[in-house]
């Protein structure tokens, strides 16, 4: 990533991290959150060592050892960590970026990711430092919006965004990148792991209107199992051998 491009994201999430749980402290935001959280709990290994990278202001963790163990959040943002050591106090929160982490190798029993993979720059750094800290058998979950016709015209949405100054915890650009399945089983293979899942998830959005949520939600389910095409998330679940 380079450093300009850090310094932006730091800058604004620095910058919005007083408010930025009230993003998810709402009907639409909770249930969103909770179910791209749930699937990566049901695929990691339940009471063990986490390290959760772009962890924001700790909610991920914070529901990761509800089923017990001890989590580690690393984040771009100084003040998101700071919010993070408020919220999961047991836990440890330090200030880096996922290229480049700062562990010792074979350090963590699982390693998750939300909402963040499309924002990195080199993609291919960051899937070596969490196969090179996680312990042999240990396992990685990550969720990020993927690349869909739905999707295709986000960045363009956040450079508008951008440029008119909307006051948005997301609307920024950041140069994201989207992938799909045969690209992120690519990154991963390459990198080492195995057993590479690869799934859509998600379609009811945080930024729906309530009536037009609510329904969403309800088909949820069915979209995931039956029409993944209409699903605009993507999560990926691997291992490092034993």
């Amino acid at each position: 990533m380079s450093s300009i491009k850090q310094e932006k994201i730091r800058n604004h999430y620095d910058t919005i991290a007083d408010t930025y749980d009230t993003h998810y402290d709402h009907h639409r935001g909770r249930n969103y959150h909770t179910h791209i959280s749930n699937h990566l709990i049901n695929s990691l290994p339940k009471g063990r060592d986490l390290l959760d990278i772009g962890c924001g202001t700790g909610l991920f963790v914070s529901k990761y050892i509800e089923h017990g163990g001890h989590g580690t959040g690393l984040d771009i943002s100084e003040k998101m960590v700071v919010k993070a050591r408020k919220r999961c106090p047991q836990c440890d929160f330090t200030v880096g970026v996922g290229e480049k982490l700062p562990f010792r190798s074979e350090s963590f029993d699982a390693v998750s990711s939300l909402l963040v993979f499309s924002y990195v720059k080199d993609p291919e750094a960051m899937l070596a430092e969490t196969y090179r800290v996680l312990r042999p058998g240990g396992t990685i979950a990550l969720c990020t919006l993927g690349k869909k016709l739905l999707t295709a015209g986000i960045p363009a949405l956040y450079q508008i965004g951008e440029k008119i100054k909307v006051k948005h915890v997301v609307m920024k650009d950041f140069g994201e990148y989207y992938y799909n399945e045969k690209e992120m089983d690519k990154l991963f293979t390459d990198a080492g792991y195995a057993d590479v899942s690869v799934k859509w998830c998600s379609f009811a959005h945080i930024d729906m209107i309530d009536p037009l949520f609510n329904l969403a939600r309800k088909i949820e389910p069915f979209v995931e199992k039956r029409v993944p095409s209409l699903a605009y998330n993507i999560f990926v679940c691997a291992k490092k051998a034993e």
